[in-house]
């Protein structure tokens, strides 16, 4: 344990791993299934991984394959995925040791991704805090619509009300439905709530904090809760206005409904693009226009350290400020009478190219693995299990093995985070006292 304990960012990968194994044999249990029957091993492993990395994506038909337990455990997978195995881990340690060390206070930073040290009891508190009060008001929402309006059973209604709340805020994706979320996607009762709920979820705590804090002053956040509260708003509004130009007269989308409802449907399914993985439109018949916005939709994902995935909405803002500058020959990089330091930027960089690595690398994959699938639909598949989105165009399902061992590699990869990946494996971080001599090589 003492290589542990020297590079605690290793429990990162560890946990989220372990977490994943734990509920591939818990739902490989013939008690989990409606059909009373031993699941394979590849299909517990996929929904597995798939709800600890709160991606939503399924083999299998998710409200007629597993029953009342396996859908439990997929919820709790789900939840443990959302908050994060650390988090979770450095709230047991407080309720046992009433106390925090340097070295845990570190090791929960790994997953939250405060600035500083802080007060770590407090951050976590404060994140258990808004994950359970936006999931009991998302809960109630559901539950008395589904009571009222729909004639369920009390204890249905609650069920599925909370089982709903739990996925939306985490981003999951997993819903009680065998057509998702489309035969609901006319009630706004319904609809908003989980789309609001998987927006805040997306946001990221730190950025949550910081605009709960300092709501009366937004002059005043800091660069990183500015790019992402301001980049995030911009992305939902263009990812709403590109899918209603694409999507407005296509009979199995969008066409056949009535304007308000394809507004509605159109804010729902772009609040879910980028990680929430609830369909409120026919994913599988979305017409080859809007394909190549929501595969960049998907890869940019939510807030840092938030129930999201994607390289962060952060990130592919603060390299456009980076691209800017260096068109302008700006010798720093300025967001809103800021400097953005070196070394933000190169992680920036490192993130994106790691990213569009893994999902080149992915995309060859699945192609080689498979025979007549079409390009974009490969790319499509491997982008939402990377960037944890959880959309499909049906080819998970149909993947053989092989290709869905490389869609839960994404998926663990993408949960888990290129860099804090990278921080895990590296055996030393050493601060050099010297410096070599500079040359500039020609670029472009």
């Amino acid at each position: 344990m003492h290589w542990l304990m020297q590079r605690p960012v290793r429990l990162v990968p560890i946990g989220f791993g372990t977490t994943i194994l734990i509920g591939t044999l818990v739902l490989m249990l013939p008690w989990a299934t409606g059909q009373q029957r031993h699941t394979p091993f590849v299909t517990a492993f996929f929904t597995a991984a798939s709800a600890v990395s709160v991606t939503g994506l399924a083999v299998v038909d998710t409200p007629n394959y597993w029953n009342d337990f396996g859908l439990v455990v997929i919820t709790v997978l789900t939840q443990v995925g959302g908050l994060g195995i650390l988090a979770g881990a450095t709230l047991i340690i407080l309720v046992v040791s009433h106390r925090l060390g340097l070295r845990n206070r570190l090791l929960v930073q790994a997953e939250t991704a405060e600035f500083g040290l802080g007060d770590v009891r407090r951050l976590l508190f404060r994140i258990a805090a808004i994950s359970l009060a936006v999931e009991a008001t998302i809960a109630v929402i559901l539950t008395l619509r589904l009571w009222v309006r729909y004639d369920y059973a009390f204890g249905e209604a609650l069920w599925a009300g909370v089982f709903h709340a739990v996925q939306a805020f985490n981003n999951g994706g997993f819903a009680l439905y065998t057509d998702g979320l489309i035969g609901l996607s006319s009630d706004a009762w319904l609809i908003l709530p989980m789309a609001f709920g998987a927006l805040i979820g997306g946001l990221g705590f730190p950025a949550l904090f910081e605009a709960i804090r300092g709501w009366r002053h937004p002059a005043g956040w800091s660069v990183a809760t500015k790019l992402t509260l301001w980049g995030s708003a911009a992305l939902l509004m263009a990812g709403f206005l590109a899918l209603l130009a694409a999507e407005w007269s296509n009979p199995y989308t969008l066409g056949i409904r009535p304007w308000p409802d394809k507004l509605l449907a159109a804010f729902a399914q772009n609040a879910f693009f980028r990680t929430g993985g609830f369909n409120v439109i026919n994913i599988e018949a979305l017409g080859e226009e809007g394909i190549p916005v929501i595969i960049a939709l998907m890869f940019i994902g939510g807030g840092s350290a938030s129930t999201a995935g994607g390289i962060k909405v952060s990130t592919f803002f603060l390299l456009a400020f980076v691209i800017w500058a260096e068109l302008r020959g700006e010798p720093d990089v300025t967001v809103r009478h800021r400097r953005v330091a070196t070394a933000s930027q190169r992680q920036a960089v490192t993130v994106a190219l790691l990213g569009v690595a893994l999902v080149v690398a992915g995309t060859v994959t699945l192609i080689l693995l498979t025979e007549g699938v079409p390009h974009h639909f490969a790319l499509f598949e491997v982008t939402s299990a990377f960037s944890t989105a959880g959309l499909s165009l049906g080819l998970a399902r149909d993947l053989p093995a092989s290709g869905q061992i490389v869609l839960i590699a994404l998926m663990y990869i993408g949960r888990v985070g290129s860099l804090t990946l990278g921080s895990a494996l590296a055996l030393n971080t050493r601060r050099r006292l010297y410096r070599y001599p500079e040359e500039q090589p020609l670029v472009g």
